[in-house]
């Protein structure tokens, strides 16, 4: 060998520069897609499908399909919910196209039925992958109250992990402030739904507060316009007049309940709430996990004492076992290729 110490560095540099690969490279099953997409989800609660694929999901379809460099557009009406799927073609900015399909969303809205709220519009990627969840747990609590403390108390802090995205919890109940009418009442006394809709809504306004000048002093002066206890409803006038007056608690019972159950979770037979872990297309399984793993005190730590939080359902095994895999066949390659070289060499 006429260069030992070049060809010496040249295998130092291979083998620090394998390693500091190694080190940076993203470890998953799927290499990142990229594949250009956006979701457009349009909620719009008691549509049945047919009124949604009429009313709502047309009117997208129709204007999207001005959006510079789209590929197709798919779309899926059900009770409630359209998705359409906005499809463009490889190498398409996709800030200039999520700019022009907000820009089409507000503009098709103008066609919708009144009270149409604004859809949800984001980027997804079939790398963006769910890889366990955050489970909650209580002896003590109710559902409500844990779906108000992973909401509220732990989520703002697990949104802030680099790597993850903080979809709301699954498996509570949404408060709802339900209205229970007797039809036989409404029928006695000549009403409908939409006369019990009308008068609470003119009975709990949201008024902004005012000032007023009490000698040198500028007061915030707030108007009691809102009921603070759910149960003063019921004594919303429905119906004035020379007869007697008609309140709604004549005719319907006010309840702090939930909404419709349309899906639950259970841990041991007991109802409860998690936050699922969905890593984003560009970010590592393992890496995320791990950063999950050792922030569960952080979350523990903002919670009632009462109320446990743990991580299920982990998906790295799965990668690991792949990544061992690899390692495995590689070494394998390595030494059977060693091996023919000193065989046919000597």
């Amino acid at each position: 060998m006429r260069r030992p110490f070049t060809v010496l560095v040249v295998i130092v540099a291979v083998a620090l520069g394998a390693g500091l690969a190694l080190r940076q490279m993203t470890r998953d099953i799927f290499p990142s897609l990229g594949i250009p997409t956006i979701y457009v989800a349009q909620p719009f609660g008691g549509m049945d499908p047919a009124q949604m694929e009429g009313y709502l999901t047309y009117y997208y379809e129709y204007h999207f399909l001005y959006i510079t460099g789209i590929e197709h557009v798919e779309s899926k009406s059900i009770q409630g919910a359209s998705i359409i799927k906005l499809q463009f073609h490889p190498g398409m900015d996709m800030a200039q196209a999520m700019a022009e399909t907000i820009s089409y969303v507000n503009r098709a809205r103008a066609f919708m039925p009144p009270g149409t709220v604004p859809p949800f519009v984001m980027r997804f990627d079939a790398g963006s992958v769910p890889v366990g969840d955050l489970v909650f747990t209580s002896e003590t609590r109710t559902v409500a109250q844990l779906q108000d403390a992973a909401l509220n108390l732990v989520r703002p802090l697990f949104a802030t992990l680099p790597g993850v995205s903080a979809p709301p919890p699954f498996g509570g109940s949404a408060r709802s402030i339900v209205v229970n009418l007797k039809p036989d009442r409404l029928h006695a006394y000549n009403l409908t739904p939409d006369d019990i809709v009308a008068s609470v809504t003119a009975a709990n306004v949201i008024s902004p507060s005012g000032n007023a000048t009490v000698g040198k002093k500028y007061p915030m002066v707030p108007i009691n316009s809102v009921v603070k206890n759910i149960k003063d409803l019921e004594s919303v006038p429905v119906r004035t007049g020379p007869h007697s007056a008609v309140f709604l608690r004549d005719v319907a019972q006010v309840v702090d309940g939930s909404d419709i159950v349309t899906g639950y979770a259970l841990v041991n037979g007991r109802r409860t709430v998690y936050i699922p872990v969905t890593k984003r297309s560009d970010a590592s399984t393992l890496s995320v996990v791990n950063l999950v793993k050792a922030n569960i005190p952080k979350f523990q730590s903002v919670l009632p004492d009462d109320v446990k939080v743990s991580y299920e359902f982990d998906q790295s095994p799965y990668v690991t076992h792949a990544i061992n895999g690899l390692i495995r066949e590689g070494a394998l390659g390595a030494v059977l290729t060693g091996l023919m070289v000193l065989l046919f060499s000597a």
